[in-house]
């Protein structure tokens, strides 16, 4: 089944050393292997049959690589969010620019102030989507975002996170009611009419793959995880992420894709 089309990306800029973090991952990220690790992202999508627009980097945000906090992409229209991390907010200025080359602008859309929503805690699964009311994502960025994905047939709902940074860091959809899920995701009663594929607390990282187009990308190095979605049918391609997972940043982080 083929759902998306595009995909953009940003390059990692020499300043991704500064980003934000948890300390969850320790280390401090090696620019230039992230650099590597970012090549081979684009080249697993590009396999996933989508075309790729690959953004400069921008020296300016420390975390602009992370592109799917700054905007939702949708088939019916594109909403830029405002990131609850105040550093982050003026990413979706330069990002808006490309997204106008998809969208026309009667469809694109925006938060604002005083509510924040980041694309991390949002996760579509058909015409549905799930939201994470998190640090980054509160109550009134929530209401924004349902009302204006009900404008365009789209229905929503909050999930309440305990111990995550974002929603997709601990349960991502794979297409065909196949649900990842790790940490405190597993149990929740939002899910429960999902097929969910129960992600052991060794590989929780893991639990943010990507699907594409039948294909699901999976973090390198997490052997249970990787065996997990093939057992599913799927057709997998892994990437190492290790230097993104140093600032708190998964699969799903570096990419729009719609």
């Amino acid at each position: 089944m083929k759902k998306f089309n595009n995909v953009i990306v940003r390059r990692p800029c020499r300043r991704l050393v500064e980003g934000i973090t948890s300390g969850l991952y320790p280390g401090r990220p090696d620019y230039e292997l992230a650099l590597k690790q970012h090549d081979s992202y684009i080249k697993a999508l590009a396999q996933c049959g989508v075309r790729v627009t690959v953004l400069p980097a921008d020296e300016a945000f420390p975390d602009s690589c992370f592109v799917e906090d700054p905007a939702v992409l949708t088939e019916r229209c594109a909403i830029i969010t405002n990131p609850g991390a105040a550093s982050r907010n003026g990413e979706t200025v330069s990002l808006e620019k490309t997204i106008r080359l998809f969208y026309p602008e009667e469809r694109i859309e925006h938060i604002t102030s005083p509510g924040t929503l980041e694309g991390g805690d949002v996760m579509m699964c058909g015409d549905h989507f799930f939201v994470g009311r998190s640090e980054r994502t509160n109550e009134e960025g929530i209401r924004q975002f349902a009302q204006t994905l009900a404008r365009y047939g789209y229905t929503c709902s909050e999930v309440a996170l305990e111990h995550v940074l974002h929603l997709k860091t601990g349960v991502n959809y794979l297409e065909n009611n196949n649900l990842l899920v790790s940490g405190e995701f597993i149990d929740k009663a939002d899910f429960r009419d999902y097929r969910k594929i129960v992600i052991p607390e060794e590989e929780a990282y893991a639990a943010n793959c990507i699907w594409v187009n039948d294909t699901v990308i999976v973090p390198e190095g997490y052997p249970a995880v990787l065996e997990a979605v093939r057992s599913l049918g799927y057709d997998v391609i892994t990437v190492d992420t290790s230097e993104y997972r140093k600032l708190d940043g998964g699969l799903s982080c570096l990419s729009l894709r719609f």
